[in-house]
């Protein structure tokens, strides 16, 4: 039997948006860390149309092919494609089906990417999380446009941890620290200020929190980073970026992260519809 190469391509195709194929795949490949494969996504394939053009990529780049493909009569469409071109497949929904119907006596209601719909609120929170922690502390500015929340103001402010609590109810948060005598980057007066809200804490607050800081790290105090005198200038600068911007500003002071978090989701609701509040889990 001819062998693959372990470099090969592997081809997910779904009629959904391949999220189950790619997730049992990658539960598999795990097993073999020594391996090269290259998985693509082929998602939305649910007319003849869209599986002869997916196999004409296939055949023109070559590959293996897994298919998660609900819908009967496509499925055996696609499988008897593979079969002609002589593409090895893996077909991940046939046999349970046919073992759902035939011995079980249930019918299927051929419905693709159904599963994804259903389960969109889960999914709306794994990509904002995975957006808020590739856009945490300032990382990746020119994507901030695509950010519904961003957070801004100085180290130790609480940016991050207010960042990920938000966005575990799907919100793309995006934090940018302020830091005296570096310019904040461009995009983030390029943004609908409305989007930015500057962190308020006191000086007091701050220091305690960066001594805390220190402390957990095994560091000692340096001058800049808790001099009080150092602490409020920093404190003004940003001042001045929230002044520049025309952003709102949140007094953190003393207050708990959820009450934070309340406070700018209903802000954000009220500029721009109660179709975007997502307040609960």
């Amino acid at each position: 039997m001819e062998k693959i190469s372990k470099n090969a391509l592997v081809y997910v195709v779904s009629g959904g948006k391949g999220v189950a194929g790619h997730s049992m795949l990658q539960s598999l490949l795990v097993q073999y860390p020594e391996n090269n494969i290259q998985v693509i996504i082929v998602p939305d394939v649910q007319t003849p149309e869209k599986a002869d053009e997916a196999i004409t990529k296939i055949i023109r780049t070559g590959g293996f092919v897994v298919h998660t493909l609900v819908t009967r009569d496509l499925r055996h469409y696609f499988i008897n494609l593979c079969e002609i071109n002589h593409i090895k497949h893996a077909d991940m929904m046939g046999p349970m089906a046919d073992f759902i119907e035939h011995d079980l006596g249930l019918q299927s209601i051929n419905d693709p990417g159904l599963f994804h719909r259903i389960n969109a609120p889960y999914f709306q929170r794994v990509e904002a999380i995975e957006y808020t922690m590739e856009h945490d502390d300032g990382l990746n500015p020119e994507r901030l446009l695509d950010a519904d929340v961003i957070l801004t103001g100085v180290s130790r402010a609480g940016k991050t941890p207010l960042s990920i609590y938000m966005a575990m109810f799907g919100w793309k948060v995006a934090n940018v620290p302020l830091v005296e005598g570096i310019q904040p980057p461009d995009e983030l007066f390029k943004v609908d200020a409305r989007r930015v809200f500057g962190l308020v804490i006191s000086a007091e607050h701050l220091i305690s929190h960066r001594h805390k800081r220190l402390a957990a790290m095994g560091q000692f105090p340096t001058d800049n980073y808790t001099d009080h005198h150092a602490v409020r200038k920093e404190l003004l600068y940003a001042n001045l970026i929230f002044e520049r911007g025309g952003f709102t500003k949140i007094n953190v002071t003393n207050k708990p992260i959820e009450s934070t978090a309340n406070e700018i989701l209903q802000l954000i609701s009220d500029r721009f519809g109660h179709r975007h509040q997502k307040l609960s889990l």
